[in-house]
């Protein structure tokens, strides 16, 4: 071999070696010449690594969710940033439940005929796990209403202690949203009915207008309710009515034309296993920590966090607002913009470190789209004492500045934030629009009901937001830079405070779940969403002259019984509370750290 060959080798040679390394860069595996400055480029490189189609849209416990996690690992190696888990991690795993499925024990027998699962009956999501035999009365919609405006009970006069309640699903103005009949019309509160007459088990039969059986899907908040909840297919709901000579389009043309009752016994025994798996997901936060050399302030903490989870493939009951589109949903400004973010502040803060007075806790959340889990179980199992948290810095869809503005919420947490922003922002670029309230749909709020200051910065939202279309193509790259440079600014600040913030309540510490009616009475709690324990978990207190601060319960009190009747879960405590009058006073049975505790509210 030739001197000129082996030139022209060493030439594509290094040509090829440089063309890995920019390929390498751009999908993030190659970052020791990346600037501590924040840079337009920087931020692209990650926004475009972490909505690759190979990340597979970043659902919790994935492939592609993994690898994610990783990626900000490496990331906070390489900045010079510490582990800030257990045992010297980054990570800070947990557990959620993200599905159910069918065990091995499902069966369903009427009158010696077996009938096949899927085929001919499905368990719903809510029903407990129990295997009953018994004796069925049809009752109707399965209502007991009582109010102002209508009144329909169809357990008037029926005895249904100790059986089978077969009910029509829907009302009789099923396709008026706003019927006075859309409350009481949910499969869920006509098993709680069903449960507080005495039944054992509930049956759902379809009206005529729908398809077969109702696909066993989870959903989020629901417990076992404690006796079998079943949807019979329509050819053997027909097939059970036709013994008594009815029909379902006979009993629900009757019903919906009088707007009364029909109940009757069916001469039937009804034996039914029902077995309901739930399936686990693991999930992490990644946790970082910029420790500071400042003595007097480095075990107080300011909080940067951002989540790094999205819809994956997208489909119904992932929160996509293309449902019946399967596809990667990138989620490249929800929120590789705010996980980006993260990154480049914490980078650019590691190279400040020596002028840092307190230390900065660096937060990649997971779950965030399943209900914040990640930051709830981050505040629940703190691996830092909350207490010296001095403020929390929430970056969710940072990447789409338009009109050369950004939102700031949660400015009314603290007195000190109105004042430090509007200072901090004079000569930018673009305009703030503060906004006080501390509770939001991001991971901030978790922090909120804790009473630590947050702020919150977000570019709103647009029509890619939880499509397959959020691309990095249409991120503003100047933009959110911009809003870097002031989060970099207003955290340095923040560390180097003589005074921590003081936290002010700046609205309610809870949201509204969307529901077809209006609460009468306000019991003053905020409940935790996230609670695998049976009955409703209060994870704060709302109100401090609410009924429930008056009556003595407590942050970590389990809420067991209003009145005689008995609370599961967060959606069996909603219900309970639509039926209490203003004026009224109840039993609460709350358990507190094991012991049972009977107290009076009045509302």
């Amino acid at each position: 071999m030739n001197k000129n060959t082996n030139s022209l080798y060493t030439y594509i040679f290094i040509v090829f070696l440089g063309l890995a390394m920019i390929q390498m860069k751009n999908f993030g595996t190659f970052r020791s010449g990346s600037s501590p400055s924040i840079t337009e480029n920087d931020i692209m490189d990650h926004i475009r690594y972490l909505s690759h189609k190979d990340k597979g849209g970043r659902y919790p416990g994935t492939r592609g969710s993994k690898d994610v996690i990783s990626y900000l690992i490496r990331q906070f190696k390489s900045f010079g940033v510490k582990p800030g888990g257990e045992n010297g991690s980054f990570v800070q795993p947990f557990n959620i439940t993200d599905g159910i499925e069918l065990g091995k024990n499902n069966s369903m027998i009427i009158d010696g005929d077996s009938l096949v699962t899927e085929q001919d009956y499905m368990p719903l999501w809510f029903s407990g796990n129990e295997t009953v035999s018994a004796s069925a009365v049809f009752t109707g919609y399965g209502f007991s209403i009582n109010e102002k405006e209508i009144k329909w009970n169809d357990y008037s006069g029926l005895d249904v202690a100790g059986k089978w309640v077969i009910v029509m699903r829907h009302s009789p103005e099923r396709n008026n949203q706003h019927s006075l009949y859309a409350p009481h019309s949910g499969l869920h509160k006509k098993m709680l009915i069903a449960r507080d007459k005495g039944a054992i088990g509930i049956i759902y039969v379809s009206q005529i207008e729908d398809d077969d059986l109702y696909p066993l899907k989870y959903r989020a908040g629901f417990s076992n309710a404690g006796i079998p909840a079943i949807h019979l297919s329509n050819e053997m709901a027909d097939k059970l009515f036709k013994v008594v000579g009815q029909t379902r389009k006979n009993i629900q043309n009757k019903m919906n034309k009088s707007l009364k009752t029909i109940s009757f016994k069916l001469p039937v025994t009804i034996n039914a296993s029902v077995d309901l798996n739930p399936i686990q997901t693991r999930a992490a936060n990644v946790v970082g920590l910029i420790q500071s050399g400042n003595r007097k302030y480095r075990n107080e903490y300011v909080v940067i966090g951002a989540h790094f989870d999205h819809l994956g493939m997208g489909g119904t009951g992932t929160g996509s607002r293309k449902p019946d589109t399967t596809g990667t949903h990138s989620g490249a400004d929800d929120n590789a913009s705010g996980t980006s973010g993260l990154l480049e502040v914490a980078h650019k803060l590691v190279s400040q470190k020596s002028r840092l007075k307190r230390s900065i806790i660096l937060l990649g959340f997971d779950a965030e789209e399943k209900g914040l889990l990640g930051a709830k179980y981050f505040v629940d199992n703190p691996l830092f004492d909350l207490n010296k948290i001095v403020a929390m810095i929430n970056l969710d869809m940072i990447g789409r500045m338009k009109d050369s503005s950004v939102t700031v919420g949660g400015v009314g947490t603290s007195p000190l934030f109105e004042p430090l922003l509007k200072k901090e922002s004079i000569g930018r670029n673009f305009t703030l629009n503060m906004t006080k309230p501390g509770y939001g749909p991001s991971d901030h709020a978790a922090f909120y009901t804790k009473d630590i200051p947050v702020l919150f910065f977000f570019t709103g939202f647009h029509n890619e937001y939880h499509t397959p279309e959020d691309s990095w193509k249409l991120i503003n790259l100047k933009g959110e830079k911009d809003i870097l440079d002031l989060v970099y600014d207003i955290t340095f600040q923040l560390s180097r405070l003589p005074e921590r913030p003081v936290f002010t309540e700046a609205g309610p510490k809870e949201g509204r779940m969307k529901r077809n009616t209006k609460f009468k009475v306000t019991f003053g709690i905020v409940p935790s969403y996230g609670s695998t324990k049976k009955g409703l978990e209060v994870d704060g207190i709302s109100k401090a002259d609410g009924p429930a601060a008056k009556a003595g319960i407590k942050k970590g009190d389990v809420i067991k019984f209003m009145g005689d009747k008995p609370i599961n879960d967060i959606y069996e405590y909603m219900d309970r509370l639509e039926e209490l009058e203003p004026g009224m006073t109840i039993t609460v049975l709350i358990d507190r750290n094991g012991t049972e505790h009977e107290l009076s509210v009045t509302f």
